[in-house]
């Protein structure tokens, strides 16, 4: 009897485990289409975790793209499209070169052609008949697409290749040095401006030039190329004037500028002439150390030597306060006195070494100078060299009373 009632008792349960069985699949069954939706609805929702962020490397930015004219290319684009690939926002640059408006349209920034000048819109054309800016007031020759760019972006290219914050001094001091050394040239080579009055016949043909370099790097007249052929060229232009620029703006901030300093210094040693001061020690500055002097030089030094604007000449009598000969090392333990330029981009000393002197070697100076240790002095003697510090300045000094 016992074990028919647990036999009942099992069966009783199994068939109440199917009744609800049942009512569940008859109660979710209409149901199913729906909930099969919501459930793939879920699975193909974006996972806010994994969503792309303005900031997020995962969203796709369109590739910055400067554009240029088609044809043959010049130094001046070469060298503004250069610039802006140093800035991070354009390194990785689209170079097209088109003079199709629908292509210029789709530019991040415009070079060289479209007839405006817009900065706000980054649209750098000089060719318009109404653009006359120059890169400051005190500058006559118009800009091109290179001293564009430059006036605009290139404070931030010079601080981006030297590692600087833009606010830095040796920025400034870069930016304004670089464009009279440099950008100037791009400018007036493709604005036709002439080194020399038109009617000064050249000396001499010079095709060592950055611009001449680009010129030949076209392709010949009866060349064939495709503009894949000449995109290919273009960018080879760029690698060469780049590499120029680049190692121009270091230099000058990595050590042109830092030697402002050492010059600085030297003036300040220099005495300004007075009845108790020597006649010779007046014109003279020692650097103890070698460093780009020049430029900073003719920055710096008393006004009164900015008068000397010839040679003068042997036995006439010295300006007061004007500086004639710089006394520094070289690199074989030796010293140099040079005879200061009348200009920095002069040949012309303003009072060259003594004639009786030049192109005198070792014992023949010695004997001449009576100074022993004598190395040599220029044919020109624009530059002379003595064993010793205490020789060399005591060339000088006999040279100022000459």
């Amino acid at each position: 009897m016992a074990a028919a009632r647990l036999l009942t008792g099992r069966t009783t349960a199994i068939v109440k485990s199917q009744l609800a069985a049942t009512r569940l699949v008859a109660h979710w069954t209409p149901r199913a289409p729906a909930l099969v939706a919501v459930a793939r609805l879920l699975c193909t929702a974006p996972n806010p975790s994994t969503m792309a962020t303005p900031s997020s490397p995962k969203r796709m930015r369109p590739t910055p793209r400067i554009v240029t004219h088609s044809g043959t290319f010049h130094a001046d684009e070469v060298l503004a499209c250069h610039m802006l690939r140093v800035l991070p926002e354009y390194k990785d640059a689209e170079i097209l070169r088109s003079r199709d408006a629908a292509v210029w349209a789709t530019a991040s920034v415009l070079v060289d052609v479209g007839a405006e000048y817009v900065p706000a819109q980054h649209k750098y054309d000089h060719h318009q008949r109404e653009f006359q800016d120059t890169f400051s007031p005190a500058h006559k020759i118009r800009l091109s697409s290179a001293g564009l760019v430059y006036k605009h972006f290139g404070a931030r290219v010079i601080a981006t290749l030297l590692s600087l914050a833009e606010t830095d001094p040796r920025v400034a001091l870069v930016h304004a040095k670089l464009y009279d050394d440099l950008i100037e040239a791009f400018d007036a080579i493709d604005n036709g401006v002439s080194r020399y009055p038109v009617d000064a016949k050249p000396a001499y043909r010079d095709a060592t030039s950055l611009s001449s370099v680009v010129s030949k790097l076209n392709p010949f007249w009866n060349e064939p190329a495709t503009d894949a052929d000449v995109l290919v060229r273009f960018e080879e232009a760029m690698s060469i004037v780049g590499a120029h620029f680049d190692r121009c703006v270091r230099y000058l901030g990595l050590a042109w500028a830092p030697a402002r300093t050492m010059v600085e210094d030297a003036l300040a040693q220099v005495p300004v002439r007075t009845a108790s001061t020597t006649p010779a020690h007046a014109h003279i500055l020692v650097m103890e150390q070698y460093c780009p002097w020049k430029d900073h030089l003719h920055t710096l030094e008393p006004v009164a030597s900015h008068a000397v604007t010839a040679p003068i000449p042997e036995g006439a009598p010295v300006p007061t306060n004007v500086l004639l000969y710089v006394v520094f090392p070289d690199t074989s333990g030796s010293w140099r006195v040079q005879a200061i330029a009348v200009r920095p981009d002069a040949f012309e000393s303003r009072k060259p070494l003594p004639s009786k002197w030049r192109g005198l070697r070792d014992a023949a100076l010695d004997a001449l100078t009576g100074v022993p240790g004598g190395v040599f002095i220029h044919a020109s003697g624009f530059i002379g060299g003595h064993k010793t510090r205490e020789g060399a300045i005591k060339l000088a000094e006999m040279a100022v009373e000459m």
